[in-house]
């Protein structure tokens, strides 16, 4: 059975008429389906939760939203090994969907749930916090300017605005430039342990301004944090900005945004199984840009495999 959980208000609103257009397809090609409509925030996890719980063994769940509404869904998921699993991308952001090729276009991205035999098995991040907070991650969990802008991002007048322009994207990037003059930086120690099970080594990190540990490459609309990411490979990756002043970051963004800043002074790109962060104070923490907690620690692991993507 094909379950769809539809957030109409993913993409500025825009979703609704993305449904619209499925529930036709869905309608003219005689697939039996059953589609649930998300009331109020935590309602995807809910009825994600719901429907895993059912007494079948193949269940196919898909989200007709942005990123926000794949993360609630990811979260609220009891039994992966049941869930097959698929995206109709509605969002402004949709780096979930960027990350595995899931094409914008309804009717290809329908054709390809409706048509896929063996899918895609994918790797999901999980970020704990020192006060027990546990939030599945598809794309990444960052601490720092990233998880600054994606706090602001979920009240944004300026996101609205631009999402109704079909621009969505384009508010991170400009958020980022306004938070990165104001914000503080942060001393921090840094456990990343390569292989599973190995203690892994320390590394400080002085003024600090972000560390996102990257399950998919890109983040924020597109920006590809960490290019070699990638999502069925057994291991997170990293990219950190550090000791470098404010100024220079500023001019070092269109590399960011053009994948050019690997090797440049003050950026961190790296491969692990887990990392133990630790911080002088409470930083803000984001998962799949949904505001999560401000801690002081947080532990990032991998959870292999665990998720069959209809594509």
């Amino acid at each position: 059975m094909y379950y769809f959980i539809v957030n109409y208000m993913g993409g500025g609103g825009k979703a609704r008429k993305t449904w619209n257009r499925v529930h036709h397809l869905l309608k003219e090609k005689q697939i039996e389906y059953k589609a649930y409509v998300t009331k109020y925030p935590g309602h995807a996890g809910e009825l994600a939760a719901k429907i895993s719980s059912l007494e079948e063994d193949d269940i196919r769940l898909i989200v007709v939203g942005g990123d926000g509404s794949i993360n609630e869904v990811l979260n609220g998921i009891v039994d992966f090994e049941k869930i097959r699993f698929g995206v109709i991308p509605t969002g402004s952001g949709n780096d979930f969907a960027r990350g595995l090729g899931i094409t914008k276009d309804p009717d290809k991205a329908l054709d390809n749930i409706l048509s896929s035999v063996e899918g895609r098995t994918i790797d999901l991040g999980v970020v704990t916090t020192g006060s027990g907070i546990r939030r599945i991650f598809g794309i990444s969990s960052g601490i720092g300017l990233d998880a600054i802008v994606c706090k602001k991002a979920l009240t944004s007048k300026l996101k609205k605005a631009m999402n109704k322009l079909g621009m969505g994207s384009l508010t991170y990037i400009l958020l980022t430039v306004a938070t990165l003059f104001s914000m503080e930086t942060y001393d921090v120690r840094v456990r990343m342990s390569a292989d599973e099970g190995s203690l892994g080594d320390i590394n400080y990190f002085d003024k600090l301004i972000f560390f996102a540990a990257m399950n998919t490459f890109a983040e924020g609309g597109g920006v590809p944090m960490n290019p070699k990411a990638r999502p069925d490979d057994g291991r997170l990756s990293t990219c950190a900005v550090s000791g470098i002043p404010k100024w220079r970051t500023f001019f070092m963004l269109p590399v960011l945004v053009k994948a050019k800043h690997e090797g440049k002074k003050g950026f961190y790109l790296g491969e692990v199984s887990s990392v133990t962060f630790d911080a002088d104070r409470p930083m803000v923490l984001h998962a799949d840009g949904e505001y999560i907690d401000d801690t002081t620690h947080i532990d990032v692991d991998i959870l292999k495999g665990v998720l069959n993507v209809m594509i």
